[in-house]
């Protein structure tokens, strides 16, 4: 099964932005997952898209503040801050719960039954957390490294079995790309149902550096896009077929 949380541009709701358009534009062209919709949807895979913006409400963000480590810098589930600080929305407590309810609720409800009904087939699931990210750090980011590689992949201790990241680091890297693994973005999501008391569900999180399928500096496809896009279909491809294989 395919997450792909961060593709959408889409704000449903303008309820408390405080930007002007442009500048909520800018921070929404910063922080989009540009493509990883078709990077990643192919004809074999189930896929769950977000279908609003993570500027909206980051389907990835745990709902409690006190769990979640970017709350701190103004950007929760619901963020309040652009990447630079500065005041982005401003949230009431009703709004919030409304918007928990008809968005972030419904996306869960929607990975959930995906990953039942696979668990019902296969009395397994794998999830591939499908994501991109920029080549130079964000300001908010933890690691500001200014050499960041061509993939990530990011593990969870319980739910990323070790044979599933030596797999995914060697397809890579047999074809001359960097792989770094929790880096520069460390996890990789898996439905609270599941996490940490059923190992039948695993998970892997996939990160494309965008230097690999954007022009530089904007949300364009470059000429390299589909080679890319082919690219991360003969991964799944791979994985795909390796899953039997897999202790």
């Amino acid at each position: 099964m395919l997450h792909i949380p961060h593709a959408s541009t889409e704000i449903p709701d303008y309820t408390g932005f405080l930007l002007r358009s442009d500048v909520l534009q800018t921070e929404i062209q910063k922080l989009t997952d540009w493509h990883t919709d078709e990077l990643f949807v192919n004809t074999s895979d189930v896929a769950v898209v977000a279908p609003f913006s993570r500027v909206f409400c980051d389907v990835e963000r745990f709902t409690d503040d006190s769990l979640e480590p970017m709350a701190k810098y103004g950007m929760g589930v619901l963020y309040e801050k652009t990447d630079n600080g500065k005041p982005m929305r401003e949230l009431t407590t009703a709004f919030k719960a409304q918007v928990l309810q008809h968005y972030y609720n419904t996306h869960h409800r929607k990975l959930t039954e995906a990953v039942e009904q696979e668990l019902a087939q296969q009395n397994s699931a794998l999830l591939i957390d499908c994501h991109s990210f920029p080549d130079t750090p964000l300001q908010r980011d933890i690691d500001q490294h200014p050499q960041r590689p061509g993939f990530n992949l990011g593990t969870d201790p319980y739910h990323t079995p070790p044979e599933l990241t030596r797999r995914a680091q060697q397809f890579f890297t047999d074809r001359g790309f960097t792989v770094a693994i929790n880096r520069p973005y460390a996890g990789t999501l898996v439905p609270l149902r599941w996490y940490n008391n059923d190992k039948r569900v695993s998970s892997l999180m996939l990160e494309v550096n965008r230097r690999l399928y954007l022009k530089p500096d904007t949300s364009e496809r470059s000429d390299d896009f589909e080679t890319i896009k082919a690219l991360v279909h003969d991964f799944l491809d791979h994985i795909r077929k390796s899953l039997h294989q897999m202790p």
